[in-house]
């Protein structure tokens, strides 16, 4: 086997791929559950067609497709960030049955938990911790 039909044959598997790939990321912008989901799927669609111009222009042998592959993934990060910053702006996100989850709940679950003081007892989740046991005994 020669290098040249090597190569053709690992660019056709490429494809299969990509074409795969394309499909399964397509479904998930039109079925994800939430808005990032979708966001986070349409930056992939932008690397899967960043890999199908590599493609063609490694298959062609016309190198400015690869220009235009980098143009694309500038301009693919660009809209990523804007549609974050819209996300951002719109003061929640959707929740996964479809409700909105507000944005102080989410800086509410973001914030640093602070840490128990040196010999504290913890308490467990139903309160039965050692002072309720005590109680129980008396």
């Amino acid at each position: 086997m020669t290098a040249q039909v090597i190569l053709s044959y690992s660019i056709w598997l490429a494809f299969v791929v990509l074409c795969i790939s394309f499909l399964l990321t397509v479904w998930r912008v039109i079925r994800g559950p939430t808005l990032p989901d979708r966001v986070v799927a349409l930056d992939m669609l932008t690397g899967i067609v960043i890999g199908f111009i590599a493609l063609i222009a490694i298959r062609t042998g016309f190198t400015l497709y690869i220009d235009i592959a980098i143009s694309l993934g500038l301009v693919g990060f660009l809209a990523t960030v804007a549609f974050a910053r819209f996300i951002l702006s719109r003061g929640g996100r959707e929740g996964p049955q479809g409700e909105t989850v507000k944005a102080d709940m989410i800086r509410a679950l973001a914030a640093p938990v602070p840490e128990p003081r040196r010999g504290a007892r913890k308490k467990t989740a139903a309160g039965t911790g050692p002072a309720v046991r005590r109680k129980a005994k008396k």
